[in-house]
């Protein structure tokens, strides 16, 4: 620290922690757990190639940028490291099929991993057990950060992957360039610095799909500045003028940040994050498994409803429980009344249920109607643990009510998804960018990290060739 900075306990705890971390220290059970989920958001990132919004962008900086150190996944395009961050983390994030830390409200994968990767790829010196390292490091932070700040966070208007995610993006990077506890801090002051991002950009905005890639820019450029000696905000996280909980509550007391450092080599966050079996946004996915059971006891379609009201925390339903109105795919995938409609209409709320086609789809905005979502205050009393938690009601048209509740969704991390569910999933999407082959030779690759000696090869197996 400089004589000028301010104590930093936190900040500093999260430093020494990631700068510390080894691979023997990682409990079995996460080793096993980060690899699924590794490759549960390089499947992601391949279909996400051909998105309209992924091309955009890919062709945007292909003209601005004649480096070509990294891979775009999923393409035969390389650009610089920065630039292959931010396409590639957007491609994770770019469909609403990535994971989900849920209490600490973060797509963790699509922030950590692109920056890691480049890195790996940049380097050659990363061996598969020192990056499945780097990636818990990254993914034991933001979460950490989530829970300090609260879900009052994106209830204020920020976007969680944007804001939050420049410090899991920060740390697994430095792990991975090997920096020590002093340069880590200064990675992730750097990182917190460039924090932003507005959830405004949920109704219809391509830029939502922009904000994780851009996060896990700004945590390589931490990174990699920081272990050339340029200085960050040192007490980025406790300053009480300017530093990031303050701003970003507006508060001096809105936060806790005790629980940046919690449990640190006794509780993994790397296990809360969940997965996704739905194309939408991960606060939509109780009311479709509740639907989905209500229709394996009692068989009913869309013609037969009267009218669906689900019962939810604040949060849920500020963030996606609004009037649905037709304004780009981004609003129609965050928008719980129209994947309501979507899953009773087309039995599945998957990849192949959401196009630009479907956006102002007249039998789809009908049903929406029929949806109705209230606050319902002993949820939102449980905390931002059972913020996703529901109560679904159905009125049939005969009369007939059915009712659910359901605390959390298949793929969660209390009802976490088979290892064959994982690679079902891979297979699917990542088929939209590569052969089978290769598709296959990257999956056995991630599944197998622990043993291979150039982790810069999930780069080579991710590009197409």
């Amino acid at each position: 620290m400089t004589e000028t900075a301010q104590d930093n306990p936190h900040t500093s705890g999260i430093a020494r922690f990631v700068s510390g971390l080894r691979y023997e220290a990682i409990p079995a059970e996460v080793r096993e757990r980060i690899k699924l989920l590794i490759l549960d958001a390089l499947g992601c990132a391949l279909y996400g190639a051909h998105l309209e919004w992924c091309r955009i962008l890919q062709q945007t900086l292909a003209k601005l940028d004649r480096d070509g150190s990294c891979a775009v996944w999923g393409t035969r395009q390389r650009l610089s490291a920065p630039h292959a961050a931010l396409v590639n983390g957007t491609q994770v994030q770019g469909f609403e099929l990535d994971d989900v830390h849920r209490a600490g409200v973060l797509h963790v994968g699509a922030v950590v991993l692109p920056a890691l990767i480049a890195i790996a790829e940049l380097r050659r010196n990363l061996n598969g057990r020192e990056f499945l390292t780097a990636a818990v490091a990254g993914y034991e932070i933001g979460p950490r950060v989530g829970l300090c700040m609260g879900p009052e966070h994106i209830g204020q208007g920020w976007h969680s992957g944007a804001t939050l995610g420049v410090f899991s993006a920060a740390a697994g990077a430095a792990r991975g360039l090997g920096l020590d506890a002093g340069k880590t801090v200064h990675a992730l002051g750097i990182g917190g610095t460039q924090a932003a991002g507005l959830m405004a950009a949920q109704y219809g905005a391509m830029v939502k799909r922009m904000h994780a890639g851009r996060s896990s820019q700004s945590g390589l450029y931490g990174a990699l500045l920081a272990e050339r000696g340029f200085t960050g905000i040192e007490n980025v996280l406790e300053s009480p003028y300017g530093g990031f909980c303050t701003t970003f509550s507006r508060s001096t007391n809105r936060f806790n940040l005790a629980e940046l450092t919690a449990g640190f080599g006794e509780v993994w966050q790397t296990l809360g994050v969940a997965l996704k079996f739905y194309a939408c946004v991960g606060s939509n996915h109780t009311t479709l498994d509740a639907l989905r059971e209500l229709q394996g006891r009692r068989r009913f379609g869309a013609s037969d409803v009267e009218r669906i009201t689900v019962f939810a925390s604040q949060v849920t339903m500020d963030h996606v429980g609004w009037k649905y109105r037709p304004q780009g795919l981004t609003s129609a995938q965050l928008n719980l009344p129209f994947c309501v409609a979507t899953l009773l209409l087309e039995g599945d709320c998957f990849v192949e249920q959401f196009s630009d086609a479907i956006v102002a789809d007249p039998a789809r905005m009908a049903l929406a109607e029929k949806v109705d979502v209230r606050h319902d205050d002993a949820i939102t009393a449980k905390g931002a643990t059972f913020r996703h938690m529901v109560r679904v009601e159905v009125a049939l048209k005969n009369g007939e009510r059915l009712e659910c509740a359901r605390e959390s969704a298949r793929g969660s991390e209390k009802n976490f998804a088979s290892t064959a569910d994982i690679v079902k999933k891979f297979d699917k999407l990542a088929g939209h960018a590569l052969p089978q082959t290769r598709a296959e030779a990257l999956r056995d690759a991630v599944l197998g990290l622990e043993s291979l000696g150039d982790a810069g090869r999930l780069a080579d197996l991710l590009a197409q060739e």
